[in-house]
């Protein structure tokens, strides 16, 4: 009896240490889970972006989408990576400056001149002190902005535009909320708030002389069947910044941070590429429909632009910040 108890004793624990022996491997082996928010969509340009980058990375994480806003509406992404509800999303810098003041800089009208500028200015020591400053009061690390193209003026006048001056007395849809509203005082329109589904009939009836919208949403929304011209404002690059939890991202070591960096860099480098491709045949669209595509006074809309900032929020910003941005080739 007591030889048979030795026995299963023997096997259970030779199965134990078994099964004990096999858990560092597994442990090794299992991977970071990254649930994921964005507010466009699986077919937006910008998902083929962050599959890529989820392909590059998926030896060591499991990328999780949630694409449309399915799990979190647009504008609650932040608190929920704060709240250790979400480890990565597609946040918008607007979100950032509702926390922190300063980064009303970076959502400022003719801050950068394109997708080459934005980059590079994150690049910049400027553009870490921004990133620092995430990472110190909202426990977030930015990883790499994320383009999705240029702001561009669509008007039913024919008037030709070259300064803000000329934008006078136009009435150009905005979005609703005072930070789009100041956007097209800044650039010499009388904004007039409408719901984005509503633009088209607005602009058929006169209710509104002319919307801005980057060049591809404009002819996806077939805004230039109820327009003649579009002006070529860039008055902003439009973008978001991929954002991943200090949790995560302080668990890695720096040469998984290293190559967490240049996957994502590359993916959104490619996309980029296909973007602007995309908005060149959109300008030609619009030229083989007879409408008039020109570039005014970028100029004279950088300065006026810029003065209005400055005037009602530049005591916010660090100083010199927008002199050193500017000042980047």
């Amino acid at each position: 009896m007591d030889s048979g108890f030795d026995r299963r004793s023997f096997i259970l624990a030779s199965g134990s240490l078994l099964a004990a022996g096999a858990l560092p491997a597994a442990h090794a082996q299992a991977k970071t889970k990254l649930r994921f928010s964005s507010a466009f969509t699986e077919q937006d340009l910008r998902a083929e972006a962050y599959k890529a980058f989820a392909t590059a990375i998926k030896d060591g994480y499991d990328f999780e989408p949630y694409w449309g806003n399915t799990l979190f509406k647009q504008g609650s992404e932040l608190v929920a990576l704060q709240r250790g509800n979400l480890e990565m999303c597609n946040l918008a810098p607007a979100d950032i400056s509702k926390q922190i003041s300063a980064w009303s800089l970076m959502t400022s009208a003719y801050l950068f001149r394109d997708s080459d500028h934005l980059n590079k200015t994150f690049k910049s020591d400027v553009g870490r002190e921004f990133i620092k400053m995430a990472r110190d009061q909202l426990g977030i690390q930015i990883i790499t902005p994320v383009y999705f193209g240029s702001r561009n003026v669509n008007l039913k006048t024919d008037k030709q535009i070259k300064t803000p001056a000329d934008m006078a007395g136009i009435k150009l849809r905005m979005p609703p909320g005072e930070y789009w509203q100041f956007l097209g005082e800044s650039i010499g329109a009388s904004p007039t708030p409408v719901a984005y589904a509503e633009v088209y009939t607005a602009l058929q009836t006169g209710a509104i002389d002319g919307q801005d919208n980057p060049l591809v949403a404009s002819k996806l929304m077939k805004f230039y069947e109820v327009t003649s011209q579009f002006v070529m404002t860039g008055h902003v690059i439009g973008y978001d910044v991929m954002s991943i939890t200090t949790k995560v991202w302080d668990a890695m070591t720096p040469a998984q941070q290293a190559a967490f960096q240049s996957a994502a860099e590359k993916s959104m480098a490619d996309y980029t590429a296909k973007f602007n491709a995309q908005e060149k045949e959109t300008l030609e669209f619009f030229k083989a429909n007879g409408k008039k595509v020109y570039t005014p006074d970028l100029n004279a809309f950088r300065t006026f632009a810029q003065k209005k900032y400055v005037d009602k929020y530049g005591q916010d910003w660090p100083k010199g910040a927008l002199e050193r941005i500017n000042a980047l080739t």
